[in-house]
């Protein structure tokens, strides 16, 4: 995009930040990074990270959210924003990008006028030699979905495949019956006919199953499907809420299926990984 359209977008999020509505109360800083902040003429995007706090009424959205298989993040995004496209938001990642070495530029912080951050924003001059900027840690097999792929997550699995640890394929989901009965009942047991997560976990167990992967192995969304006797050899994520534990059990030779945006009507995505032989 032109940097004149970038720059309006930003003071767009500045004016909608100074209109103080929830959830853009809980805000507390605001920074710039990337190729905008180093005054490109044409960045792809404008990346910005926004640091907020919490409380009873996030807690409660984002557990409801997360119960669901929807992204917490989705109305914080477009109070930001507004209905435009442009501005890619990393959430609470401030200190995990300052360890990689990135240069933020502080936008605007709680408690400070918010002339101060028009007057930072205008202070950002074009530099026609700052091109864009490689993006980090990028993934042939999520090519076109970055999106989806939280950044964390993104880097974990860069290392991963860069160390020769794992493979990835992409898998488009289907939909299907599920074959085996007790597998069926698992899921409706656990989730009513409109979940999202219900249909990301019936066409997840349908496509490991084209995988000739053996579902008697499979712990879905944090349960097994069948007995504790049965050995775990495939975990079955469905919206990145099981990340925190993908490392580990990938070190111990389970593989990893992630359906990376669970929706009720829409197609759907997902990451098959496979840890690989040292």
């Amino acid at each position: 995009m032109k940097r004149e359209r970038a720059t309006r977008l930003l003071d767009d999020m500045v004016t909608r930040l100074e209109q103080g509505d929830w959830p853009l109360v809980l805000v507390e800083e605001v920074y710039v990074f990337g190729s905008y902040a180093r005054g490109a003429l044409e960045p792809n995007d404008v990346d910005v990270v926004v640091q907020h706090g919490t409380d009873k009424r996030w807690l409660g959205e984002s557990l409801h959210a997360s119960i669901n298989g929807r992204d917490a993040y989705v109305g914080m995004r477009q109070a930001l924003r507004g209905r435009t496209r442009g501005i890619s938001f990393q959430f609470r990642e401030r200190d995990s990008l300052l360890a990689e070495g990135f240069e933020l530029f502080m936008l605007w912080r709680r408690g400070e006028p918010f002339s101060l951050a028009r007057e930072r924003l205008a202070s950002l001059k074009e530099d026609p030699s700052a091109g864009t900027a490689l993006r980090d840690h990028m993934l042939a097999e999520v090519e076109g979905l970055e999106r989806l792929v939280p950044r964390p997550a993104r880097i974990e699995l860069f290392n991963r495949r860069a160390a020769g640890k794992i493979s990835i394929t992409p898998l488009k989901l289907i939909e299907g019956e599920l074959a085996h009965p007790d597998v069926a009942r698992h899921v409706r047991r656990r989730w009513v006919e409109t979940s999202p997560l219900r249909r990301a976990a019936s066409c997840a167990l349908n496509a490991l199953n084209q995988q000739g992967v053996d579902l008697s192995g499979v712990v879905l969304h944090g349960q097994r499907l069948f007995g504790s006797d049965q050995a775990e050899r495939c975990f079955v994520d469905l919206g990145w809420s099981g990340f925190g534990y993908m490392g580990r059990l990938l070190d111990d030779g389970m593989s990893w299926l992630e359906v990376m945006r669970p929706h009720p009507i829409k197609p759907m995505d997902a990451l098959f990984i496979q840890p690989l032989s040292r």
